[in-house]
């Protein structure tokens, strides 16, 4: 069992001991983020409240890990008993359980390599990670300091994919306060 605010990965975190491979925008991600989108709302119909494409892979133009970033929002994703053996069924694996952290879950399966981040409806982290992908969709300057920095941040050695992500904390959090100055002028 895990204190409140530690993770509990199911799955070893992916070990990288290196650099991180980013590839140039794949005009295939669309289509494998419909195919997977179709596969949770067929899992879990109604229970499904909002299924939508995050992360690098739904921003045009944008190289990225080839990893498919969903964002699932259930009615309490605490609740596991209610969404998960569901997703379990139609093929994905529970990683990461973060009670601590908004009680995000998060899935994964592969061919094509996806991650399914789990939030219940008055999650924060949803809204942020909306406003981030819809920013770097319609910013070309935000969208361009963000590769610049991913690329940059990839290239060095890191022992975990995880430290390349938390590396970019900071860049992320300068464009959504970008994003929100612009909300609320």
């Amino acid at each position: 069992m895990t204190e409140i605010g530690e993770p509990e990965y199911l799955i070893a975190p992916v070990r990288v001991d290196g650099p991180v491979s980013l590839v140039e925008p794949d005009p295939r991600w669309p289509g494998w983020y419909a195919r997977e989108q179709q596969r949770i709302r067929a899992a879990l119909g109604s229970r499904a409240v909002l299924v939508e494409h995050v992360g690098s892979t739904s921003v045009p133009g944008l190289a990225a890990k080839p990893v498919i970033d969903i964002v699932l929002v259930v009615a309490d994703s605490s609740d596991e008993a209610d969404y998960l053996p569901a997703l379990q069924d139609a093929g994905y694996r529970l990683k990461l359980r973060e009670p601590g952290c908004q009680e995000h879950r998060m899935l994964i399966d592969h061919e094509p390599d996806v991650q399914v981040h789990v939030f219940s409806p008055d999650s924060p982290e949803v809204a942020r990670m909306l406003l981030f992908r819809d920013r770097l969709r319609t910013h070309p300057d935000d969208r361009e300091q963000y590769q610049r920095t991913k690329r940059e941040l990839a290239a060095r050695r890191w022992a975990y994919v995880q430290d390349y992500a938390d590396a970019k904390s900071s860049v992320v959090e300068v464009i959504l306060a970008n994003a929100q100055a612009d909300q609320h002028p």
